[in-house]
């Protein structure tokens, strides 16, 4: 993993720092801050002339390079100033990151674009650019020659405070990203648990893991059934986060960990079964949001839980037809042994209804095909029990960039998981509404009372390429960012 892990502040202006580049921005106006101006007549009006001939129009994340005596200018597009948001400056710095890899530059100072010296624009600022610098190259052995990192980036001007806020919660989302980009004979059960314990340890909360023989004693026959085909030990783990007084009830995180999904005997097609060891992003999540909390130790309570397993075909593999028995005590038919995520999170939302008094539940899966034929990579599909939930998390998707789109949980679609045989089932109907089955298939594990927000992460958490500051292929870090503006953290 190669990513910027901290940024640099400063008050200097940018023609004082020694740096391999600098980088400013123009709108498309032709407007520039009073930084990026002193940058310009530091170069004797270049960038300028060259708006007044049109060679920049402005163009948001549109891109150029100045070669000076200087050395190298990086002028980027910043689009119209009245829709200069925080997405756009987030974008902003992915590109510089991208661009300086591209170029080679180890160390880049830039101002803090459009000169919006806000906190939460410095946060937006430092996202990008520590996202868009980040790169999986661990398992490059032949052409290390060719690989290159950003090094460093001073940024000149701007919210100190929110500059260090967002690169802790983007390393939060890189640390996911790394997780999920790992195969999956590397980011096994296993080393999900003991992250989640360095994670526990640097913020001093609680982890309880529980292995196959514990969790199976305890009730969750859902997990274990999914996990009988695998060798490699499953684990249910749990972290509690104590940040004020134990009376406020808990914000509870339930992640999906399949580290590995071959379908099980309802076997997957081979083309793009490779893609599976993304299976456990819901669970990257959850760690990448805790390894955050970990850092900035909000004044909240925070309960994460974790089920996590492989689903292989073994000689001890549950089976279509199997009925299994699930930590609420609702009887399951499984028909199709790749609807397994659902599974291994009806006992963790079931337990965490039980043991905690939740303020709500979200739960993070990469569930279903189906939402990547609805939505494709652009958008997170959710669904839930509370409409002011919802809303909420609607917002918090505006304010990060981070789109979610939520599918209706009606009584129709919820018959449709009801078995007769068991009390329901593991799929809907037949080739109908599969992202929504998956969803009312949750809801019957969840407690009673208890505001819960299903995100099905399946199109998300990989294979996006529409941001800057998006990773050039792997795993996303989707959702954590929303999720921690939503928490408040």
């Amino acid at each position: 993993m190669a990513h910027l892990s901290t940024l640099k502040h400063t008050t200097d202006s940018l023609d004082s720092i020694k740096a391999d580049a600098i980088s400013i921005g123009i709108f498309k106006d032709g407007s520039m801050s009073s930084r990026g101006k002193v940058v310009d007549n530091m170069i004797n009006g270049q960038i300028s002339s060259a708006f007044k001939r049109g060679d920049i129009k402005g163009d948001h994340s549109e891109t150029i390079i100045f070669y000076t005596e200087n050395g190298p200018v990086i002028v980027i597009g910043l689009g119209k100033a009245d829709n200069f948001e925080t997405e756009c400056i987030r974008k902003v710095g992915g590109t510089l990151a991208k661009k300086a890899i591209s170029k080679k530059y180890a160390h880049v100072a830039c101002e803090n674009f459009g000169g919006n010296g806000s906190a939460s624009f410095g946060q937006a600022l430092a996202e990008g650019l520590v996202m868009g610098s980040y790169q999986f190259n661990d398992y490059m052995t032949k052409k290390k020659e060719e690989l290159f990192e950003l090094k460093k980036v001073t940024v000149s001007g701007g919210s100190r405070v929110g500059i260090d806020r967002g690169s802790i919660i983007a390393n939060g989302v890189c640390f996911a990203r790394n997780l999920g980009n790992h195969p999956g004979n590397v980011t096994t059960p296993t080393r999900l648990a003991n992250e989640a314990k360095k994670i526990g340890r640097r913020g001093k909360m609680k982890v309880s893991v529980f292995d196959r023989k514990k969790f199976t004693e305890m009730g969750m026959g859902a997990l274990a059934g999914v996990a009988a085909g695998t060798d490699e030990p499953p684990k249910f783990i749990l972290m509690e986060y104590w940040g004020t007084k134990k009376s406020v009830k808990p914000k509870v995180l339930v992640g999906k960990g399949l580290t590995f999904d071959s379908g099980g005997i309802s076997i997957k097609p081979s083309a793009k079964m490779d893609e599976m060891k993304f299976d456990m992003c819901g669970s990257a999540v959850v760690l990448g949001c805790m390894h955050t909390i970990a850092t900035l130790k909000p004044k909240i309570n925070v309960v994460a839980a974790v089920s996590s397993t492989e689903n292989l075909s073994g000689a001890k593999a549950y089976k279509p037809g199997d009925i299994v028995t699930a930590y609420n005590g609702k009887t399951i038919e499984v028909l199709n042994t790749d609807a397994e995520g659902r599974l291994i999170l009806a006992d963790a939302l079931s337990y965490v209804s039980k043991h905690y008094d939740p303020a709500f539940i979200f739960d993070f899966a990469t569930l279903t095909g189906a939402v990547l034929v609805a939505l494709g990579h652009i958008a997170t599909g959710i669904m839930g029990t509370d409409e002011k939930l919802i809303e909420k998390v609607k917002k918090s998707s505006v304010k990060t960039g981070e789109k979610v789109w939520e599918f209706p949980l009606w009584e129709e679609y919820c018959k449709q998981v009801q078995s007769k045989i068991a009390d329901v089932k593991n799929m809907g109907a037949p080739m109908q509404a599969g992202s929504i089955a998956g969803g009312a298939f949750l809801k019957e594990f969840v407690g009673e009372g208890i505001p819960w927000c299903h995100f099905d992460i399946a199109g998300t958490a990989w294979g996006e390429k529409e941001k800057s500051y998006g990773p050039k292929a792997g795993a996303t870090g989707n959702v954590i960012r929303l999720v921690l503006d939503f928490m408040g953290v």
